[in-house]
């Protein structure tokens, strides 16, 4: 089947499930669909699973969610695709893959825009996070922002060295799909090479890619480790992920369900981090038992080499990139 007629076919099934006929919703058992691309166990998926059950608790089994992860939907943009209209009801998609559906969100996705990573955290649970949240609610995504969650910090990985600008020529390098990524990988010093994150490990295996970049946890739950051995802690990204749920779905809750979603998110939001934390020290140590090699990167360095990026693209997000600025 064509993409679009898996989607449309999802639409037709789970609208049937989300939507009963007659508004009559607050009576009725619902099932939410909600979707990954990591495996269960990984932090954003457990902590949407630990929100299904709190749903599932709050209205004696009214509301549950039943979790597709790994990939079974398809990559992040067919999720985006299929809460838009509805087959979906609960995605976790990258910023970077949600940029291009809403321009805002794209200050989160210059390279070194966050200092570190609990300067990225002081900004998504302060009013700069929630400000972006309520205008990507607001807005014609189709989407309902639920709340953030932790990704860490994103590196380059391949089977050599990259610590310096000069190491990544010639080297092609997998990029989500947001033209902004891959001109940053091009300013690196690399080849950027968009594409989606369902198609990477066999890009990898067959040497279509020489690498690609992200966080530890990343590395390790995709298997990726087992044919990339070198991570360079470059540290050029920092980008915060997301949570959504389908509007169409949404406008169809009552005020007070769509409270109990709210209340819930928020706890999924700082139990995700906690798992994350956690989950980022097993990886770093498994990966290095399984012979990754961890080399340090001259960050000053690529730092400098994409000042053209934060130039070119950040003009427009002045303000608020002043404000990330003097967030303490």
């Amino acid at each position: 089947m064509k993409r679009r007629d898996v989607i449309r076919a999802g639409a037709a099934a789970a609208l049937g499930a989300a939507l009963p006929a007659g508004g009559v919703l607050a009576q009725q058992k619902v099932v939410w669909k909600a979707s990954d691309v990591h495996p269960l166990g990984y932090p954003t998926v457990e902590a949407i699973v630990r929100m299904g059950r709190k749903l599932e608790a709050a209205t004696n089994g009214r509301i549950s969610i039943q979790m597709f992860p790994a990939m079974q939907l398809g990559g992040e943009k067919e999720m985006i695709e299929q809460a838009q209209v509805g087959a979906l009801q609960i995605a976790r998609i990258s910023v970077g893959a949600m940029g291009p559906v809403v321009d805002d969100l794209n200050v989160f996705n210059l390279p070194f825009v966050f200092r570190d990573e609990a300067h990225m955290r002081k900004v998504i649970d302060g009013p700069i996070g929630q400000d972006l949240l309520e205008r990507m609610s607001a807005g014609t995504s189709r989407l309902i922002a639920l709340g953030w969650m932790d990704a860490g910090t994103r590196n380059v990985y391949a089977n050599k060295p990259a610590a310096k600008p000069a190491d990544l020529k010639g080297m092609k390098i997998r990029m989500m799909g947001n033209p902004l990524f891959v001109e940053t990988m091009n300013a690196m010093g690399g080849n950027g090479v968009a594409m989606g994150f369902n198609e990477l490990f066999q890009a990898l295996q067959t040497g279509v890619v020489d690498g690609a970049e992200n966080n530890p946890p990343t590395l390790l739950a995709q298997n990726h480790y087992t044919v990339s051995k070198v991570y360079s802690l470059t540290g050029h990204l920092i980008i915060p992920e997301i949570f959504v749920f389908s509007r169409r779905t949404w406008d169809a809750l009552s005020k007070e369900d769509q409270a109990l979603v709210r209340k819930v998110s928020r706890e999924a939001q700082i139990e995700q981090r906690q798992l994350w934390d956690a989950y980022t020290g097993e990886a770093e140590a498994k990966l290095k038992a399984a012979g990754v090699q961890f080399v340090a990167a001259d960050k000053a360095a690529f730092y400098k080499a994409t000042q053209p990026i934060r130039d070119k693209y950040g003009a427009k997000y002045a303000a608020i990139l002043k404000r990330i600025e003097d967030t303490k």
